[in-house]
C-alpha cells in the first residue's frame, strides 16, 4: 500500500491542540456537515466544524479530543499513516489509519476499532452504475458505526459524480442487512451514562445516511437476496426502487426485543399503506417477497441469485436517460409528496416548466417529433 504523509502535526500542531481541546463541544450535526470539507487542510475543517457548532448544539456529543480527530481521518478519501500529536491526557501520541477508497479503516488505537482487515463496505463498476456492496457477511451485514461511515462517505463521493447515472446496493453472504450491529450498541451500556449519547449519535449517523440516498441525485436500486430486518428493512425502503430475490424476507422486528422499529418507521411508512406498515411494526412478523411487492416495498421479484442482475437492468435503463431530467425528477417526486395537494401542483407546475427550459427537453421533443433517438447532453 502506498504511503502518503500527512503532516498534520508539523503544519498544524498549534490550532490542533486548540480545536480538539474544545472537541467536545462539537454536536455530531457539526460533525456530519465537516465531513465534506476533508478535502481542504485540516485547520480550515476544524474552524468550519466550530463555526457549525456554534450554529447547532441540538446533537450534544461529548467524546473524546482523539475519537474526534480519529473520525475527522477515518471520512478522508485517501490512504495515508497520519501522526497526531499528544493532544491532552489519555490521547494517545499515533494513531494508524489506512483506507482504500472511501472505505472505513482499522486503526491501533485503545478504542474499539471502527472496522477489521477486511473493507465493510465495496464498491464496484463503471462510470455510469456503481454498485455499493455490504461486506460484513459474518455479521449479517449489520449497520455498525464504521458501515454508516463508509456509506455516508460513498453516497457523498457519488453526488458529487456526475458520471454516475445510478447506483445499485447489494450484500455479500446469505444476509442482505440485519439492522443495526447490537452487540456495539450494548457494548456502551457501561458508559457513564448507559450509552445515551452514543446511541443518539449512532441513530444520527444512520438517519443521515438514509436521506443521503433519498437527496441523491442519482437513482438507488436495492438488490436484496436475503434478510432485511429492522434498519435493513428501513435501507431498502430508503431506495428508489428495489429488487428481490424470493428467497428474501423483511421485518421490523424491533417491538420482540423491547426496541420498537422507530427510525425504520419513518421510511416503512412513506412505502406501504399505513394498515401494512402497522402490521409489521406492531407484530415483528417477516414478510416474503412477494407480499413485499403486493404491498410496494419492492418492484421486482426473481429466482436467487438473479436480483443483482435484474437491479443492474434498472440501473442500466435509467442510465440511458438524461441524468438532468432524472435529477430533476427524483428531487421533484420527493419533494412534492410532502406537500398538499394544491401546493404539489404549484410546485411541479413550475418544475415542468423549468425542465421544458432545458437543452435535454428540447432535444427529446424534436426527436421524438423527428422520429429518431435523442443525443443527451445532461443539461
Amino acid at each position: 500500500m502506498k504511503k502518503v504523509s500527512i503532516d498534520i502535526a508539523d503544519r498544524y500542531e498549534l490550532d490542533l491542540r486548540l480545536r480538539l481541546r474544545s472537541a467536545e463541544s462539537l454536536s455530531e450535526t457539526a460533525i456530519f456537515r465537516g465531513l465534506a470539507l476533508l478535502k481542504t487542510p485540516f485547520s480550515s475543517v476544524s474552524a468550519s466544524l466550530s463555526r457549525l457548532t456554534r450554529a447547532d448544539q441540538r446533537f450534544p456529543s461529548r467524546f473524546g479530543c482523539f475519537d474526534f480527530a480519529r473520525r475527522l481521518i477515518i471520512a478522508a478519501n485517501v490512504k495515508a499513516w497520519a501522526a497526531v500529536p499528544s493532544l491532552a491526557p489519555g490521547c494517545p501520541r499515533t494513531m494508524v489509519c489506512m483506507i482504500d477508497n472511501g472505505n472505513a479503516a482499522r486503526m491501533n488505537a485503545p478504542t474499539a476499532p471502527l472496522a477489521s482487515d477486511v473493507p465493510v463496505l465495496l464498491r464496484d463498476g463503471n462510470k455510469d452504475v456503481i454498485t455499493l456492496l455490504l461486506n460484513r457477511p459474518d455479521a449479517r451485514n449489520s449497520l455498525s458505526e464504521a458501515m454508516l461511515v463508509a456509506l455516508s462517505q460513498a453516497l457523498t463521493e457519488i453526488a458529487n459524480d456526475t458520471t454516475v447515472r445510478a447506483v445499485v446496493i447489494a450484500a455479500n453472504g446469505p444476509a442482505f442487512c440485519a439492522g443495526h450491529d447490537l452487540k456495539e450498541l450494548t457494548s456502551r451500556r457501561n458508559d457513564a451514562d448507559r450509552g445515551r449519547e452514543y446511541f443518539q449519535r449512532i441513530m444520527t449517523m444512520c438517519s443521515v445516511m438514509m436521506q443521503q440516498i433519498v437527496n441523491l441525485p442519482q437513482p438507488v436500486i436495492a438488490a436484496v437476496q436475503g434478510v432485511a430486518t429492522a434498519a435493513g428493512c428501513q435501507l431498502v425502503a430508503s431506495c428508489d426502487l428495489a429488487v428481490a430475490s424470493t428467497e428474501a424476507k423483511f421485518a421490523t422486528p424491533g417491538v420482540d426485543i423491547g426496541l420498537f422499529c422507530s427510525t425504520p418507521m419513518v421510511a416503512l411508512s412513506r412505502n406501504v399503506a399505513r394498515k401494512h406498515a402497522m402490521e409489521m411494526l406492531l407484530t415483528g412478523d417477516a414478510m416474503n417477497a412477494d407480499d413485499a411487492y403486493r404491498i410496494g416495498l419492492v418492484n421486482r421479484v426473481v429466482s436467487p441469485g438473479k436480483e443483482r442482475g435484474e437491479a443492474l437492468a434498472f440501473a442500466r435503463k435509467i442510465a440511458g436517460k438524461s441524468s438532468h431530467v432524472v435529477r430533476i425528477g427524483k428531487a421533484g417526486f420527493y419533494r412534492q409528496a410532502e406537500m398538499s395537494l394544491a401546493e404539489a401542483y404549484k410546485y411541479v407546475s413550475g418544475v415542468m416548466v423549468e425542465n421544458l427550459m432545458a437543452r435535454d427537453a428540447e432535444e427529446g421533443l424534436n426527436a421524438f417529433i423527428d422520429k429518431r433517438q435523442p443525443r443527451w447532453e445532461d443539461r
